[in-house]
């Protein structure tokens, strides 16, 4: 099974680079954050002419996020996180799909920090490790997939010394991302390229895709009981360079029907 994360920074502005990427990579399951698109804008008749189901959390002009499944329509199991009810922004979504339960986030960006923004999201990061916690306890298979915002270590970013203040970069942040891997989570693309300096994002601003100053703030999370069967994960680079793309690339992985059996450095 394929899964992939995919913040495509408006969904109808970018549908044909979307559609396209579909295409080459066939993925089973796709998670989209960043639709700037209000929920009955949605482009689901392209998207279901290309194969797939969709359920969708939709808002005007900003966030928005979206699980997609091959050949049949995930099952929405919760749409929002609980504990703020006042919060309005569309940033998480779950459902059911091909045996799994997916859930599909767009962190808060928090900038400028410190400030009321960067504590709307460190709120937010704790409102996303209960619900985590509650998964896990569940005991089913489960992805947690999206843009997290959050360039976990010093590996993740091209010049670690200039972001230090950033609120993707803040140890406050790095801290709430660490405290969600000890519940039992799993970065996929770290666990199988624990030494590489891998980008998800490069700004559109000075040449950064060109120059390969990018962060990797896109992460697929598995819990326990899909960890055994994390096969393969990869970034679609290439995708960024397209004409009219999004400034992040997809991320995905490839989960076995059986556990996999990795050979260990003696």
């Amino acid at each position: 099974m394929r899964i992939s994360t995919y913040n495509v920074n408006g969904v109808r502005g970018r549908l044909e680079v979307l559609l396209r990427w579909l295409e080459m990579r066939q993925p089973d399951i796709v998670c989209l954050q960043e639709l700037k698109a209000p929920q009955e804008a949605f482009p689901i008749a392209a998207l279901e002419k290309a194969g797939y189901g969709a359920v969708w959390h939709g808002q005007k002009s900003w966030n928005g996020v979206a699980i997609l499944s091959r050949g049949d329509t995930p099952i929405e199991t919760r749409r929002g996180l609980v504990g703020e009810p006042d919060d309005l922004q569309s940033r998480y979504i779950e459902a059911a799909a091909k045996g799994i339960v997916v859930g599909c986030l767009y962190l808060p960006n928090g900038n400028p920090a410190p400030g009321p923004k960067f504590d709307y999201k460190l709120r937010w990061f704790d409102r996303l490790q209960a619900r985590a916690q509650a998964l896990l306890d569940s005991g089913a298979p489960v992805v947690l997939a999206g843009d997290y915002n959050v360039m976990p270590t010093d590996l993740d970013v091209y010049a670690p010394e200039r972001w230090r203040d950033d609120a993707l970069f803040r140890p406050e942040v790095r801290e709430a991302y660490a405290r969600l891997l000890d519940q039992g989570w799993c970065d996929a693309l770290r666990a199988l390229h624990p030494d590489e300096a891998i980008y998800t994002f490069w700004d559109y601003l000075r040449n950064r895709y060109a120059r390969d100053a990018g962060l990797r703030i896109d992460h697929l999370l598995l819990s326990p009981a899909l960890q055994p069967h994390l096969q393969r994960a990869e970034v679609d680079r290439e995708v960024r360079g397209w004409e009219k793309t999004s400034d992040h690339a997809p991320v995905w992985i490839d989960l076995a029907d059986r556990a996999v059996r990795r050979r260990t450095k003696p």
